[in-house]
């Protein structure tokens, strides 16, 4: 498995010779020049995990990629002329990975806001690490995983929270996400947390301008 951060909460993960981007929103770098997607994943509808304008342009550029996301997504991508499947509570299959929701709403911002569909994404693939991306959610319950993905910091999420989900799944490697309003001081300080109170079992790693960097089964 190799995977790329992208900016924010967008990964793009190689697996089984099957490619997959995870939320592509505004926050993220240029994705637009990726090539050979065998899907793109959305867990949820705000910008910065689904870019309405340059979307549609990947999307475009890759026309046999596989769209799913969670519920409400379906109609706003509609909305910009895409063609998405909503996950329907089932594993898919794409290419050599299986793609399996996990979750189905959004973390509390505020009470007097609307709470929206948030769907995590759990890839397996025979012979590879799996690989749990959560979304803007921490009570999903993926089972045991190889490589947690976990929001840095968002205004939806205290630290003491950032911490107990990376103890709480304990998942050999970590790769923080979530990260856009966050300067370089904020950065380190949330990444000095994780890694001194979160799970001991856990080693993070901060693909940050680091380019594809590989996991292998059983590391």
């Amino acid at each position: 498995m190799r995977i790329t951060h992208l900016g924010h909460a967008c990964l793009l993960v190689e697996m089984a010779d099957t490619r997959v981007l995870v939320d592509p929103g505004t926050f993220a770098d240029d994705f637009g020049s990726l090539r050979d997607l065998d899907a793109v994943l959305v867990t949820h509808q705000h910008p910065d995990h689904l870019d309405p304008e340059r979307l549609p342009g990947l999307l475009g550029a890759n026309p046999d990629a596989l769209v799913l996301c969670d519920p409400m997504s379906v109609e706003v991508l509609a909305g910009l002329g895409v063609e998405a499947r909503e996950h329907g509570g089932a594993a898919t299959t794409v290419g050599a990975v299986t793609v399996t929701p996990v979750g189905d709403q959004h973390a509390l911002i505020h009470d007097e806001l609307p709470r929206i569909t948030n769907v995590g994404v759990r890839l397996d693939a025979a012979g590879e690490p799996s690989f749990f991306h959560p979304g803007d959610a921490l009570d999903a319950e993926p089972g045991a995983v190889d490589v947690l993905a976990f929001p840095l910091q968002a205004p939806w999420q205290r630290s003491r929270e950032m911490t107990a989900f990376l103890r709480r799944l304990g998942a050999p490697h970590a790769v923080p996400v979530h990260d856009g309003l966050l300067q370089r001081r904020g950065r380190d300080l949330y990444l000095g947390q994780a890694e001194r109170l979160g799970s001991a079992s856990t080693r993070i790693h901060d693909l940050a301008g680091a380019g594809p960097v590989e996991f292998r089964a059983g590391d």
